[in-house]
């Protein structure tokens, strides 16, 4: 019980103060104008206030990422906790928080864009296949749980495939139509049913006196398959601690923040009130179930039937209901932008303006029929390729943080510490999964050093050339300029 209090504690005390070395390291600009006023298009760059954009970032990083993760990493006990909360603080929160802002200090650019900026040209053909498919599986994936929990609700006529194609509808609408049309307005009412959830798992897990039954802290491995904790539970665990999907929808939100000082509370804090909802998720999965059961539930389906369970034991049949359809929300939420990201990216790779409504739709159409053809995958294979991808994500947007920071002179081991622990980690899942080459894990500790060393040892090689070879006007050392200096082109 105390781990759990103190976790959330530290996760609040953490926005308090650490998210206030990451914004005045920065060098946030108050009189600067955003891109969201000076590119205006009544589509993608749209002016919004800083509530409705916190809440929009919240709900568009807030997947089932920080609700299934945590239930699944309750499986390795309270370490669990020690990953949620440092990993939100010192790396997840970082990484939204300049990934946001150099998206707009970039004209409000996707992450493929801002590779090929600051990591190299040909980086950025790489991070768009990387981003393309890791927006297609948290796509697919967010359209499957969902519909497996309404199923749930509903009478027998209303199946998954029904709602499968509900949710389907609903995205492609919210994909093609201004972000203001639908997801400005009904978000507000999502996250007032996603917050009481939340909060009434969370008071629920205190008084019915289950919080008592959650361990205290302890390194000790408590997961019933022995599954290791490194690098096992850093993917299982990606939202609410670390997570590259967060570095396609922050740029979203980069093209409606309205004043540059609002960007500690929209990108930091979102992610911080996300290590919270997971907090809370992993404590209910430790307090409610011994290891072994849980491990059955998530076998027996996936997560959301330990999801479900939970919400109906803690809260009965309609407070369970009500926190269930606030489950629903988050996947939903985070599905639907994430269609939308991966439109704009699409489109700004093949240079492909999307003001006008036939050019959103000629590319919408095709990615969602790969992804009806993704359904047809197993849930648990999508999620396993799904977790990989996620992070090698988080570790391109954090180089790309880092060699930002390195270029303008400013501090960058607050970015580059993360972003080389986790590339360790890619590497070693990669090598030791049966989704990669499941080489012996003692050789594969060493290997993935040497192999990451290189790899940091090539970043830095890039970054110092950089500095050597670009003229001292070059936008890269620039971007404090007014947009209109930066992109006359756009003017």
């Amino acid at each position: 019980m105390y781990t759990f209090i103190g976790g959330v504690i530290l996760l609040i005390l953490g926005y308090v103060f650490y998210s206030k070395v990451i914004y005045q390291n920065f060098g946030v600009e108050p009189t600067r104008q955003t891109p969201a006023k000076a590119l205006e298009d009544g589509s993608d760059f749209v002016p919004m206030n800083k509530n409705k954009n916190w809440l929009i970032q919240l709900l568009n990083i807030a997947g089932t990422g920080p609700i299934f993760g945590p239930i699944m990493g309750a499986l390795y006990g309270p370490v669990a906790f020690i990953w949620i909360v440092l990993g939100n603080i010192f790396a997840g929160a970082v990484h939204d928080y300049y990934m946001g802002m150099i998206s707009l200090r970039n004209n409000g650019a996707h992450l493929p864009e801002l590779a090929g900026k600051y990591l190299g040209n040909a980086t950025k053909h790489i991070v768009n296949i990387f981003a393309a498919l890791l927006l297609l599986l948290v796509g697919t994936v967010f359209v499957t749980s969902p519909a497996s929990l309404l199923a749930g609700l509903t009478p027998t006529t209303l199946n998954h495939q029904f709602w499968v194609g509900v949710i389907f509808l609903y995205y492609i609408l919210s994909t093609i139509l201004p972000i203001d049309t639908i997801i400005g307005r009904i978000y507000p009412i999502f996250g007032a049913i996603l917050l009481f959830a939340c909060v009434a798992v969370g008071i629920t897990l205190f008084t019915s006196g289950n919080i008592h039954n959650v361990p205290e802290l302890t390194l000790q491995n408590m997961h019933p398959d022995g599954v290791p904790i490194v690098p096992g539970l850093f993917f299982t665990i990606s939202c609410g601690a670390l997570s590259g999907f967060h570095a396609t929808q922050s740029p979203i939100i980069s093209r409606t923040v309205e004043n540059e000082s609002e960007s500690r509370w929209v990108f930091y804090g979102a992610m911080i009130c996300e290590g919270i909802i997971a907090m809370i998720w992993a404590a209910a999965g430790m307090a409610l179930y011994q290891g072994e059961v849980l491990s059955n539930i998530i076998k027996e389906g996936t997560a959301a039937a330990a999801v479900s369970d939970i919400a109906l034991r803690l809260l009965g049949p309609i407070g369970g209901t009500i926190a269930i359809i606030g489950v629903i929300v988050l996947p939903v939420t985070s599905g639907d932008t994430a269609f939308r990201s991966l439109r704009m990216i699409i489109a700004d790779y093949i240079g492909y303006a999307q003001s006008a409504l036939k050019n959103r739709l000629s590319v919408t159409l095709p990615i969602f029929a790969v992804s009806f053809a993704l359904m047809f995958i197993d849930f648990n294979i999508l999620w396993r390729y799904f977790t990989w991808a996620n992070q090698v994500s988080a570790v391109i947007a954090l180089f790309v943080a880092s060699a930002y920071l390195m270029l303008k002179g400013k501090r960058f081991l607050n970015a580059l510490v993360p972003a080389s622990a986790m590339l360790y980690l890619v590497i070693l899942y990669l090598l030791t999964e049966k989704i990669g080459f499941g080489l012996p894990m003692q050789l594969s500790y060493w290997l993935s050093l040497a192999i990451a060393a290189g790899i940091l040892a090539l970043f830095l090689h890039r970054v110092k050339t950089l500095k050597e070879t670009k003229d001292a006007t070059d936008p890269l050392f620039n971007d404090h300029l007014p947009i209109n200096e930066l992109y006359p082109e756009l003017f």
